[in-house]
């Protein structure tokens, strides 16, 4: 059975989520060339390029957050000042 274009194409919501997850796997990879890279002006380029897609990818987040296509659930305080407190003692540990 041979689909017809009508039947691939991506809806606004699957066409935003794909963008997305495409800015991230390419944030992975500039990331990790960043720590790879050893010149200052390939290090400097790449960081170019992770910068961009930073943002891109927070644009592209915005827009489906408020199409209501991604919902973020706020944390609560308790949680976030039990992290706190967690990576507080981390952070005392690893400074001895």
């Amino acid at each position: 059975m041979k689909l017809s274009k009508k039947d691939t194409t991506l809806n606004e919501q699957d066409a935003l989520q794909d963008l997305l997850d495409c800015e991230k796997l390419l944030m992975n990879y500039y990331a990790v060339a960043l720590t790879e890279g050893s010149s200052v002006p390939f290090r400097k380029q790449i960081l170019k390029h992770y910068t961009a897609h930073a943002e891109t990818q927070f644009r592209v987040f915005e827009q489906m957050l408020d199409r209501g296509y991604y919902e973020v659930q706020p944390a609560p305080k308790m949680a976030i000042d039990q992290n706190v407190e967690k990576f507080d003692k981390i952070k005392k540990q690893l400074a001895i």
